[in-house]
């Protein structure tokens, strides 16, 4: 049951029927205190010049002809024309109620589109690193989202697996298995592998040379180089598997699609660009002029789709893959998670692609930025000595600082009790702490905050769960079998009610706005006010009326069912136990 719309379209009813336009908006917005109602309508004052009536009497009018006797106990009109709007106690025990008989917590799909989400994107030949934290859970998030919603996702994991880079790293496998090397142990380390041949390529004579070399076999088709290349994408996918695994994200080997998979379509993307005169010559270049990111002097923005040398970039096969997109998947919309410094090459992008045609009109393309990680110094996070963290390094520690403070716990678990939950609370931390921020901002990575068991974090959200399911240990039920009639009185089973009916409008912002960090304030909302009714209403103490009790009780019960639906969107694990 989706409280807003079912508001809004009430409030345009009788918008029409006091005589208002068609397309008059119908302002609905939550209250921000509770004497003020659940909900507000603020759409008066915007009528006032269009209907030539003063904004509390076209309130009034509004009060008058809309039809919300079962939903709403009262309408009262505040200020200049502000209405407030109080739900009826039965209405929400009766949506409840339909929420708790649905397996989906009463949420009705969307019109499916076909949503093409492009993120994590590690480069192959080298290991993820906490720079891929960020795009590869943001993103995940939103796939999971979108999927739970109705819609068809395609993943792609555009991964850099091409590039002049693999010239230089060819020529040093080669060396290494000349010397008997196994490829396995050569490619154990690939960041110590990546060092060792840049080290060759910068200083080794006649290196460089033969790494240019290997480039231009590599993109000949050679067959032993495209075997070498093979070895470096098994084992990178490897590893980024590994870490998908510990991180408890939804991509598969199937989900890549590399830069090298259109390889074979950059000289045509070229072609089309020339011969619609949207790619020109310039110093032996072909490149794109872009008037509508001209700078303060009217010169226009320069696109380089071809170097002069022949060479193509980023950007053709960028394109490239905005064609393939709109044409062979046929994307209704296109999500793309970078960090925030290709903003505007993403612009440009689309500028260039919508241009071509290589996009559909109607189609959607969203690039969705994101900040950076940052130390408690305030700079990128790095290592001690300054180097790049390894991710799956990361989550490791995640894992042991975790295990230590369960340690330290008065927890009645058993070792491999302790191993399991310490996994997911340390995965569960790491991930929340990026998520619970705007992706738009930078945020600073604290062990201490992120591992904490108060306030907006991880544990404490897990902890939320597992105190439901002990109630309902301590009952001696089930709580995901659990059924019984709602009734709602106290003010704190008010507000939990329609906070457990807000669940839909927190999933709705995620989709249209690949905005995760909505979905876990929602949570941790949604967890104080449980919190707050648990203190308030006794469940199971003696004297609380049997009635009163199972009424109580299934609120518990439809607040974990959407504690434990939301953290799984999140790819947050939760535990019937933690101590």
């Amino acid at each position: 049951m989706n409280i807003h719309q079912l508001l809004q379209q009430k409030f345009k009813a009788a918008l029409i029927a006091i005589g208002a336009p068609e397309d008059a908006p119908t302002p609905v917005s939550r209250s921000t205190r509770v004497e003020f109602g659940e909900y507000q309508f603020n759409g008066a004052m915007a009528l006032a010049k269009v209907l030539r009536q003063k904004p509390r009497e076209i309130a009034e009018n509004i009060v008058a002809a809309i039809e919300l006797d079962d939903v709403v106990e009262k309408l009262e009109i505040a200020g200049p024309g502000f209405i407030n709007i109080h739900l009826k106690n039965q209405w929400l025990a009766t949506a409840l109620d339909t929420v708790a008989q649905s397996a989906r917590l009463g949420i009705e799909p969307e019109s499916a589109q076909t949503v093409v989400v492009d993120y994590s994107s590690p480069n192959l030949a080298k290991e993820m690193h906490v720079g891929h934290l960020r795009t590869t859970i943001i993103g995940d998030v939103v796939v999971n989202t979108l999927e739970f919603l109705g819609h068809k996702v395609i993943r792609q994991n555009h991964m850099g697996d091409w590039g002049t880079q693999f010239g230089m790293l060819l020529a040093h496998l080669s060396d290494k298995l000349k010397a008997s090397e196994v490829a396995a142990t050569a490619l154990s380390d690939l960041e110590d592998f990546y060092r060792e041949a840049k080290v060759r390529f910068d200083n080794e004579q006649g290196f460089a040379d033969r790494a240019r070399e290997y480039v231009v076999k590599l993109q000949g088709g050679d067959t032993h180089c495209l075997e070498l290349w093979q070895l470096f994408i098994d084992v990178s996918i490897n590893h980024s598997e590994e870490v998908y695994k510990k991180l408890k994200v939804n991509l598969q080997r199937s989900d890549i699609h590399g830069e090298s998979a259109y390889n074979d379509d950059l000289a045509n993307v070229l072609r089309e660009l020339q011969a619609k005169h949207i790619a020109v010559e310039s110093q032996g270049a072909q490149v794109v002029f872009i008037d509508e990111l001209a700078d303060k002097e009217g010169n226009p923005a320069v696109y380089i789709v071809q170097k002069s040398g022949g060479g193509y970039l980023y950007s053709t096969t960028d394109l490239a893959a905005i064609r393939y997109r709109s044409t062979v998947l046929k994307a209704d919309r296109t999500l793309i998670f970078t960090d925030a410094r290709q903003a505007l090459h993403f612009k440009q992008t689309e500028i260039v692609a919508r241009k071509a045609g290589f996009i559909q009109a109607d189609e959607s393309y969203q690039h969705c930025p994101f900040g950076m990680m940052l130390g408690k110094d305030g700079k990128p996070f790095k290592t001690r000595t300054g180097g790049t963290v390894k991710l799956a390094d990361l989550l490791d520690e995640a894992i042991e600082r975790a295990a230590l403070l369960i340690a330290q716990r008065d927890a009645d678990l058993t070792v491999q009790e302790r191993e399991e939950i310490a996994a997911k609370i340390g995965i569960g931390a790491v991930k929340y702490a990026d998520l619970s921020r705007n992706r738009t901002t930078d945020y600073m990575f604290d062990w201490d905050t992120m591992l904490s068991f108060e306030g907006n974090t991880a544990p404490y959200l897990q902890y939320a769960y597992t105190r439901v399911q002990s109630i309902f240990r301590k009952a001696g039920l089930d709580a995901t079998n659990f059924n019984a009639p709602i009734s709602i009185e106290a003010p704190q089973e008010k507000a939990l009610a329609v906070k457990l009916l807000q669940y839909v409008d927190a999933l709705n912002q995620v989709s249209v706005e690949a905005t995760p960090h909505v979905l876990c304030n929602y949570i941790y909302e949604l967890a104080s006010l449980f919190m707050s009714f648990y203190e308030a209403c006794p469940i199971l103490k003696d004297g609380v009326a049997e009635q009163t009790k199972l009424s109580r009780l299934m609120l518990a019960a439809i607040t974990a069912r959407t504690l434990k639906s939301g953290l799984e969107l999140l790819g947050i694990e939760t535990m019937e136990k933690m101590g």
